[in-house]
């Protein structure tokens, strides 16, 4: 019989970041083609929201260079023009994983798990040994070098080269150098990735320079910066013991009752009176001293209630204007409309809005074909593209359980763009991959709804192409048979 001293003899710790390096296939990276555009994405999104919370319109470069002769190592390159990073923060932004200004703040991101560009760098040292080039300046110094590395074991980023340098510039460019991935001009690699990006985002200019040294320019379509987004307190509607507890230890409120009026969305002094009437928790004690029991008889009292939807302070959609005027940039379509529903809440407080578009002709639907254009699906979150993991999303079971034949769109022959934004402070990702969203009932029906609305718009305008052709043709059957 073994004894339980010696079987807990290789009992050991691990940190997150070690985790992550043995399980990288949960951040996205597997496979050439789509580690390759994991790499692309989180520079990328961390670029335009820097960009966008610095105030100033995104202007994106993005270069993949082959280096020696392997066709698989590449150098990738992301640079910004937005407010630089302080020195003291690199290596926590690029080598600590959850860490960052995201996570903690209940407002909408592209990015909010703090893991993103660290899995980036991690990557990259784990496929090359080599470590990721830091670029940076806030303008109001000189230009900070730094080469990162990732201490897996102790969840830090090592500055193993610094250096200061001279220059007038702000921004940040971040160069990894990666093995063991695969270049692909396919609907998986990174042109169509960033060509997403531009149709979702078409305030950002995004240049992007391929390993053949072929130069395309995605322009941005307008001049408007979005609005950013602010925090929102928690909605008593989702909350549970342990969140109201951790919420309670870190108020400034002296009493339960004004910690509740204060740190939590849409609960008045009404509330307040009402809950007083449901539990037997004393209101006016320190909100400190809450016990598990008390916090557990206040969130089922919550349930019972009837609250306001969140506040939609927190969410900025792209809005139809500007989605119209993406597909229109990107696509040139005969024609195009969008769709942005009203806010609502899933999980019972969390708040989304869904939008859709819809583009027909010119560059528009699944050109892969190479017979056919077909419906093409594009996904986003919070404006970033979900390539992968279509088929497990619930963002693709509300446009496949369409029955599109109803507004005349042949999914195989029609040439069709649907496009699809969730927009959220906590996106319900199914993974930490952030590439396809979690079957939630109240997410599928918007969704759907959406779908369906902007279909009736395009129905309508290939009803009015239909007749038009046919005038035109009756027309022409008139002029070839009338006596001249």
């Amino acid at each position: 019989m073994v004894l339980a001293k010696d079987i807990f003899k290789e009992f050991k710790e691990h940190s997150v970041s070690e985790f992550f390096r043995k399980n990288a296939a949960m951040l996205g990276y597997t496979g050439k083609i789509r580690s390759l555009t994991t790499v692309v994405h989180e520079g990328v999104t961390n670029a335009i929201d820097a960009a966008e919370d610095a105030g100033v319109l995104p202007s994106v470069f993005v270069a993949i260079r082959s280096l020696d002769e392997d066709s698989n190592h590449y150098k990738v390159i992301i640079e910004d023009n937005a407010s630089g990073i302080p020195e003291e923060f690199i290596p926590s932004v690029f080598g600590r994983m959850l860490a960052g200004t995201k996570l903690h703040r209940n407002v909408q991101n592209r990015g909010q798990q703090g893991i993103g560009i660290s899995g980036g760098v991690m990557f990259s040292q784990a496929t090359s040994g080599q470590p990721t080039k830091i670029i940076t300046s806030t303008g109001e110094e000189g230009i900070s070098y730094n080469e990162v590395m990732i201490d897996v074991n102790e969840n830090q980023g090592k500055i193993t080269d610094h250096k200061e340098m001279e220059g007038d510039w702000r921004g940040t460019r971040v160069e990894f150098e990666v093995k063991d991935v695969i270049y692909q001009k396919s609907r998986y690699g990174p042109y169509n990735y960033l060509r997403m990006t531009a149709i979702a985002n078409p305030h950002v200019q995004i240049t992007f320079e391929e390993p053949d040294g072929s130069l395309t320019i995605f322009e941005r379509a307008t001049e408007e910066i979005p609005e950013r987004p602010q925090p929102i307190p928690p909605h008593p509607a989702g909350m549970r013991a342990d969140g109201l507890l951790e919420l309670a230890e870190n108020t400034g409120s002296k009493s339960v009752g004004t910690f509740l009026v204060n740190d939590l969305s849409r609960f008045s002094r009404n509330k307040l009176e009402e809950l007083e009437g449901k539990v037997d928790v004393d209101l006016d004690q320190d909100p400190s001293s809450l016990s598990w029991n008390e916090a557990e008889k206040i969130v089922s009292a919550f349930r019972k209630m009837d609250f306001m939807s969140p506040p939609t302070r927190g969410l900025r959609p792209i809005g139809e204007e500007n989605i119209e005027s993406g597909l229109e940039q990107i696509l040139n379509p005969d024609f195009a409309c969008a769709v942005t529903r009203s806010p609502e809440v899933y999980r019972g407080g969390i708040p989304f809005i869904v939008e859709t578009g819809l583009a027909y002709g010119g560059g528009a639907g699944d050109k892969s074909r190479s017979d056919e254009t077909g419906l093409e699906l594009i996904r986003f979150a919070n404006r970033a593209p979900l390539i992968f993991n279509q088929g497990g999303c619930a963002l693709t079971s509300a446009a496949r359980d369409i029955d599109w034949k109803r507004y005349k769109v042949d999914t195989d022959k029609t040439p069709v763009t649907l496009f699809i934004n969730i927009v959220s402070t906590h996106v319900p990702y199914t993974s930490a991959g952030k590439q396809s969203v979690a079957e939630e009932e109240e997410v599928y029906e918007e969704t759907r709804q959406a779908i369906m609305k902007a279909a009736r718009k395009l129905k309508s305008f290939l009803r009015k192409k239909l007749k038009k052709k046919e005038r035109r043709e009756r027309a022409n059957l008139f002029e070839k048979y009338l006596p001249i």
